[in-house]
């Protein structure tokens, strides 16, 4: 459970309005040595084939409206 807690502590954002991503960086933001990209359109970094990290395309599409819901 610490590693757990560990780990969303150190889980940052970041939004680039002007392109809609939202990164997604679990521990300092690190440079990828590869990537693959789901069908939803979400980046997911690898470093030594550990993930690193997220970037999402088209983040306004994919996060809910809490009062639309």
């Amino acid at each position: 459970m610490a590693k757990e807690t560990s780990l969303i502590k150190r889980t940052k954002l970041s939004y680039d309005p002007e392109g809609d991503v939202l990164y997604i960086s679990f521990g300092d933001p690190q440079p990828a040595d590869d990537s693959d990209i789901t069908d939803e359109g979400v980046v997911v970094r690898l470093r030594e084939g550990r993930i690193v990290g997220l970037t999402v395309l088209n983040a306004k599409k994919r996060v809910i409206d809490s009062k639309a819901a």
